[in-house]
């Protein structure tokens, strides 16, 4: 397991408070909180160091008997990333005779950021190329490698461990997302993640660590400690809130554009504050105007095998039968398999048209109106 310690300006949190470096500060004054999600995702961190370890013939605690999320999906969660991981190793080997390979590492690079350090789930280090490959196993938020701050100061930390025995020229960065099928991978060349440290880097982190700067809000709110009582967030978006909707056909097409842009901010907002309201008034607080009630509820067996047992002695057949999913049919087969028997039954159809930011990397798509009009 990584070794344990607090850093006030963590490698995880460097989206953050590289956008509003007063955030770190503030954050302080508020109390850590844990989820049954994080409380996975550590326990998915320890079985793929096991089995990463275990693979690589390194002595190491079989952790699953502790674990209160351990599942077949974890299982093969860590089972995907391991094997990831030897090719990448076994590609290295093929231009380096003897590749540094580095489990759960702590690394420093408090070069840049005071106290900065934190613990990378994987290093390769090999002659002219380090390869820093973080797992993420949440299945809500898809993890881009590009320009990812955290992935970029473990690659700082283990450049100031390795740089001077290895003659690293180039610095690829790994997410590995297996329940979103996310394998992002970013490439920067030494010299100019260097500049990014000393450019973007050093300067945010001294305005974070003293606690100065300017708040902003933005996506990096989302897993800030802060987020529910932060002032800057409450202005930018009530303004949003007190808008006076009308009907579509009264506001302008460029309000309407200057609407969409604020909507998902503002939604974020609102249910990060009905939560916690909610939060508190489980807790005994009495909201002025408001109550609790017990919500709607879906009726539910109270014992599956019993109640099948029932059914079947009265003769009545009380499954259905369905076909396994493609994932689910994919682990069960195995990669090569599926492949060889399904991939003429298989087929991706057309996502349901979404309207999203131009910065969105996916390619617009074209509906028959736009191409009657360019063909006028």
């Amino acid at each position: 397991m990584p070794p344990k310690g607090h850093a006030i300006l963590s490698a995880s949190s460097a989206d953050r408070w590289l956008h509003c470096p007063p955030s770190a500060r503030l954050s302080e004054s508020f109390a850590d909180t844990s989820s049954d999600y994080a409380a996975e995702g550590t326990e998915a961190h320890a079985l793929c160091e096991f089995r990463l370890k275990e693979a690589l013939g390194i002595p190491a605690d079989d952790p699953t008997g502790n674990m209160k999320f351990y599942s077949a999906e974890m299982e093969d969660c860590a089972g995907d990333y391991v094997q990831y991981i030897l090719e990448q190793l076994g590609s290295v080997k093929q231009s380096c005779y003897d590749p540094e390979i580095l489990i759960e590492q702590r690394v420093n690079f408090s070069r840049w950021v005071p106290n900065g350090f934190g613990t990378a789930d994987c290093i390769l280090i090999a002659d002219g190329t380090l390869k820093i490959i973080d797992y993420k196993h949440g299945r809500g938020l898809e993890v881009s490698a590009e320009e990812n701050p955290q992935m970029m100061c473990y690659a700082l930390g283990a450049l100031e461990l390795f740089d001077a025995l290895y003659d690293i020229e180039t610095v690829s960065m790994t997410i590995f997302q297996p329940r979103r099928d996310n394998i992002s991978t970013y490439t920067i060349s030494k010299d100019a993640l260097y500049r990014w440290a000393e450019e973007v880097l050093h300067p945010a982190a001294e305005l974070a660590y003293a606690g100065e700067g300017e708040f902003r809000c933005g996506s990096w709110c989302v897993f800030c400690k802060a987020k529910i009582h932060c002032r800057a967030r409450a202005e930018a978006n009530l303004p949003m809130a007190k808008h006076e909707f009308r009907l579509p056909p009264v506001l302008q097409d460029e309000e309407i554009e200057k609407l969409l842009g604020s909507l998902d901010s503002l939604l974020d907002w609102a249910a990060d504050l009905k939560e916690y309201a909610l939060r508190k008034a489980l807790d005994g607080k009495v909201w002025h105007g408001w109550k609790l009630v017990e919500g709607r509820s879906i009726r539910r067996y109270t014992d599956e095998a019993a109640a099948a047992k029932v059914v079947t002695d009265a003769g009545f057949d009380p499954y259905e039968k369905k076909i396994l999913g493609i994932t689910a049919m994919q682990k069960r087969l195995g990669k090569s398999r599926f492949e060889e028997l399904l991939s003429g039954y298989i087929e991706k159809p057309e996502g349901k048209p979404t309207l999203v930011p131009e910065s969105d990397k996916r390619p617009a798509i074209k509906n028959a109106k736009h191409d009657f009009m360019e063909e006028m």
